[in-house]
Parts: structure tokens; sequence; C-alpha cells
């Protein structure tokens, strides 16, 4: 029997490859040294990128001249289209959230003094600020919900640091619901539940990032009410992130959607357009940029709904000036380079319109000629489908534009591909968080 070593990147979307041990160049040896500490760190499926972090400068460069396309392959086999792969070190060359696994060295970076405030967010920065000053004692559990990209963890891990730079004894633990669930199903097998109560039951605070994810894991969703109930009965905080509000994770128990809604609910807007120039400003004294305030407020101006998106362009730009030797300051022109990258919002339709189709053929793994074409059979039409919505949803344009540009198709279909869309979603919780997914995606 062929035999396989399991390298689990289900914190990188979700996803797990196995590579295999019989292959000559993945001796046991060799997987254990190069291949077993790596560390998902992101997914960007609109790219087809996957980015893994290895923890040496050495390993990350072997891993990534000689290994980097066998992975490719494995995950070609798993996604059905090709992704390319990159490999970083764990000290990290993204500036951006933490990854679901934060190192307390990478943690500490993230405070209240550098988070930039603003009318999307005032109102969640506060109550974190009064929970850190005084935690178990108001707004217990706190739960902290917006789209991604928009600062969430960032919060989460100001809390942590805030609390103890006041009290430098407290436990805390900051974990995200997949962590969660990996555990107990480890301390499952090993016959340890004590452990596992031990390990989440006795902290003075926990941080648990994107509970959404326990939705369809009602197992999950039992012991993790037990918890919830051991912390709060003895006045120990929760704080808790989600992408949206506790009434719309569908699956979510009734029980424990009320303990959620127990507390505070606090949700984060995507950031106005002072708040976004504010973020480049700020993110450019952390480089040593000088980034005049006209080219900020352009870049402010094209990124508009992702914090991350203007973090890595003042990133860009970093990397622009110190790849050049040039110094000096930041021209319009530099920064038009640094976002045509992730440049989505203020695409030309057609452009944006084209984007949208390849990110959704790509996530059902069909060609997107056959979007485009009369196909009928089950997986290209439901893709067809869902682009109709989509396209609908994101770029406002008419049935019969949005028609066209499936190729020719007429005015009823695509009004029927959209309400045969909006039906399945009010009757299946999964696919409508699909289509949720797909459209917070491709507006990121």
């Amino acid at each position: 029997m062929e035999q396989y070593h399991s390298l689990n990147l289900s914190s990188a979307k979700g996803l797990k490859i196995e590579l295999c041990k019989s292959d000559p160049s993945l001796a046991a040896a060799t997987f254990s040294l190069f291949f077993s500490d790596l560390a998902p760190v992101d997914f960007d499926m609109t790219e087809g990128t996957v980015i893994l972090s290895s923890p040496s400068g050495f390993k990350q460069q072997l891993v990534q001249q000689k290994y980097a396309g066998l992975l490719a392959e494995k995950f070609q086999q798993i996604l059905g289209f090709e992704v390319n792969i990159e490999i970083v070190t764990k000290s990290g060359d993204l500036e951006e959230e933490p990854s679901q696994d934060v190192s307390a060295e990478t943690s500490a970076s993230f405070t209240f003094d550098n988070f930039v405030v603003g009318s999307g967010n005032q109102f969640a920065y506060s109550a974190c600020q009064r929970v850190a000053a005084s935690p178990g004692t108001v707004y217990n559990p706190l739960f902290i919900y917006g789209r991604s990209g928009l600062g969430k963890t960032h919060l989460l891990l100001a809390i942590q640091n805030e609390i103890l730079r006041t009290n430098p004894n407290a436990s805390i633990l900051y974990t995200t619901s997949e962590n969660f669930s990996n555990d107990m199903v480890s301390f499952l097998a090993q016959k340890n539940m004590e452990e596992f109560h031990n390990k989440y039951r006795k902290n003075d605070v926990l941080l648990i990032d994107d509970v959404q994810f326990l939705q369809n894991k009602m197992g999950f969703q039992e012991e993790f009410f037990h918890t919830f109930n051991a912390l709060t009965q003895v006045n120990h905080q929760i704080i808790i992130t989600s992408d949206r509000p506790p009434r719309e994770i569908d699956t979510l128990t009734d029980r424990l959607r009320t303990r959620f809604e127990s507390g505070l609910l606090a949700d984060i807007q995507p950031p106005d357009i002072e708040t976004r120039t504010a973020i480049v400003k700020k993110k450019a004294q952390q480089y040593n940029l000088h980034i005049p305030t006209s080219v900020a407020e352009f870049i402010a101006n094209k990124l508009k709904n992702n914090i991350r998106q203007l973090e890595g362009a003042v990133k860009k730009l970093s990397a622009m000036t110190a790849i050049t030797g040039k110094g000096g300051e930041i021209t319009l022109e530099m920064a038009e380079s640094a976002i045509r990258d992730v440049q989505t919002d203020s695409m030309p339709v057609a452009v944006r319109t084209e984007k949208i189709i390849e990110y959704i053929a790509k996530y059902y793994g069909v060609p997107v000629e056959d979007i485009l074409s009369n196909k009928r059979n089950s997986n290209v039409a439901l893709a067809r489908q869902v682009a109709s919505y989509v396209l609908i949803e994101i770029t406002g344009q008419t049935l019969d534009a949005v028609g066209q540009a499936l190729g020719g198709k007429n005015h009823s279909t695509i009004h029927y591909s959209v309400n045969l869309v909006k039906q399945k979603m009010t009757e299946d919780p999964e696919f409508k968080n699909t289509v949720f997914e797909i459209i917070n995606n491709i507006q990121e």
C-alpha cells in the first residue's frame, strides 16, 4: 500500500495536501527536515498563489528552489488548477494581519497605539480598550465582526498585549476556532480531554479568532459551549471574532448563538477615505518612507475595501525603493505601479467582469470558455449561475449586460439564474456561505 506524509495546511483556506512517501525525492528524513515544519500563511485564490512559511532562511531557499514544483503539482491535483508556490521565512515578509498561528514576537507588534481609528471601527476599538482595562467585568463576551482584512485580529492581539502590559501574570490564550477543533481531535485521540479542558478553561482571557468556522461542526460547538460557560461563570473574559454577526452564522446552535449575543456585538466597517489615507501614512512611517499626502490619498482612493491591500501597497513601495536603490520621494507613478496587481474597484467594468468570471471558473474548477458556452453539465451550469449572481452583486450591471459578458445569454436566462441562486441560498446555508465567501474573496 502506498504511504503518505500528511502536511496539514488547513488554516490556509481549508486545504490539506498529502505528499507521497514513495516519491524518491521525499524520503522520510527529507520530509522531516524540510516539510514537517512548513506552515500555511495565505492562499490567494484570485491570484492562484499559496504562501507557506519555513522556520529558517536556509530551508526556505532550498524548498523554494528544489521542491516548489512538487508542491505546486500536488496542489494542482487537489484543486484542479495551477497555483504558484511562495515560501517565506517565519520571521515573515508579510506585514499584514497575523496568520492563524501567531508567535509571541509577532503578536507583540499589534497594539492599540498602532491601530488606525476611524468612523468604521471607533465603536469596536473603544469596546476593546474597555475590555483590556477591565477584563471579565464589562462586555463579556465581546463579539467583534466584520469582513476579512479590516483589523479584527489586530484588536484581539492589542487586547492581549495591553492586559499583559498591566498584568504580566495574566493567563491569556489566543487561538482560532480551527485550532480549537484540531486540538479537540488530538486530545480525544490521546484520550486526554482533561488536558484539553485545562488548556482552554483555565485562562483569565480567551481570544478566539474566526469563530464562524465552527458553524458546521456540532460536536465542536458542544465543547465550545461548555468552555464558554466554564469561563464566563467565573467572570473570565472571552473575546470572539467572526466575519459575520451570530444571527448570520446559519448552522450555529441556538444556545451558542444566544451566548454570543448575550454580551456586546461590535462591528467593523470598511474604512473611509480619511482612515485609509491615515493607514497608508502610518504604514509608511514603519518603513521610513516619505509618502506625500497627495500620493497617500491616491492609494486610498484606489484601494477601498481592505486594509491589507493598503499595507501591501506601502510594502511594495518600500521594496521598489530598496531594489532600485533610489531614495527620495515616492511619486504618483510609483504608486500606480505598486497598486496595479491588487486594484479592483477602480478597474473598468469590463476588466472587473473578466476577473470575476476567471475567479469563479477557478473556484469551481471549470474553464472560462465553458462558462461562456452553452454547456449544461451540472458543474458548469452552477458556476455560470453563481457568476450571474455575483456579477450583478459586485458590478451592479443590468441583466442584459451580464448576459453579454457571459457569452451572449439573454435577459431571461440571467434572470432565471439569479433567482435560482437566491432560492438555493435560502434553502442551503452551506451554499449561501460559499457565495458570500466568493464575493468576499473577490472584493478583498
